[in-house]
């Protein structure tokens, strides 16, 4: 489920680029998930409160995975294709392997290893084309260097949401808090760039930052870090090698791309790596 909402919001995130600054874009977006989740946790008796540690580490899983990893991805979309950006994302669980190997002394099998990377060079087989057939000019230069500081932003994220589970702090509230201190972060930093707070009344507009925010957010993270705290963290990112495929398909139906045997190899690949990480033992 989470790799089939993440797949599709890739072209969602397209929609929301445009007359509306991406700052205030996400800041609409997280903002509503974050509102969401509180309402819902009040709504259902869960606890909203956290103590001082679990406070810090929400703070710092929402500076780098809902602010700066998330303010890079939009940037990063204006100026190069989606599909490049999704085969960068591909190697967030072989990061998040070393990440948590060097910090928190977290020992992954054979097995991890294996899947992450044939995930990794799954996912680069599948998109290959795209990324070969892209201008690589300057700005997508730049595009492909924000794409690669979003990741290693997100995995810094992935290390303070687990700071947080270490803390005793529950999914739902945590993730609800972190949103809330990244929509907080970048709408300041909105205001200190003087962009213009303003909705797109139209269809496409509404209708992709609603589905951004309660399926792409709401429903996708809380499922995702759910994952992670039961299986670990390599296993939940490995989703970000799961969405290019289904990114390609919506790209097929929408777009009228078309894609032939090399991807199906690539699909297979990523295929394989997610048998091998689904068998690996949990992380120690």
């Amino acid at each position: 489920m989470c790799a089939l909402i993440w797949g599709t919001t890739w072209y969602a995130i397209t929609l929301q680029l445009g007359s509306v600054a991406p700052t205030v874009s996400i800041v609409w977006r997280f903002g509503l998930a974050a509102l969401a989740l509180f309402v819902f946790c009040l709504a259902t008796g869960r606890p909203v409160r956290l103590n001082r540690v679990q406070h810090l580490a929400a703070l710092g899983q929402g500076a780098f995975v809902f602010a700066i990893s998330y303010g890079f991805v939009y940037a990063s979309e204006e100026r190069v294709p989606s599909a490049v950006v999704a085969v960068i994302f591909a190697g967030l669980a072989f990061i998040n392997l070393v990440l948590f190997r060097l910090i928190a002394g977290q020992k992954a099998s054979r097995l991890a290893w294996g899947g992450a990377a044939l995930g990794l060079v799954g996912v680069a087989v599948l998109s290959g084309s795209e990324i070969l057939g892209s201008e690589m000019t300057s700005a997508a230069g730049l595009g492909v260097g924000m794409a690669c500081l979003a990741v290693l932003s997100s995995a810094i994220g992935n290390y303070f949401a687990w700071k947080g589970q270490v803390a005793g702090s529950a999914v739902m509230p945590a993730t609800a808090w972190a949103m809330a201190y990244g929509t907080a972060m970048l709408a300041i930093f909105g205001v200190t760039q003087g962009v213009e707070w303003r909705l797109e009344p139209t269809v496409s507009y509404i209708g992709s930052l609603l589905y951004l925010s309660l399926l792409g957010s709401v429903v996708a993270f809380v499922i995702y870090f759910t994952i992670a705290r039961s299986r670990g963290y390599a296993l939940a990112s490995y989703i970000s090698a799961l969405t290019p495929p289904i990114a390609m398909l919506v790209s097929v139906l929408f777009e009228g791309a078309s894609f032939g045997l090399t991807a199906l190899f690539g699909l297979a690949l990523v295929l394989a790596g997610q048998v091998l990480l689904i068998r690996a033992p949990k992380v120690s």
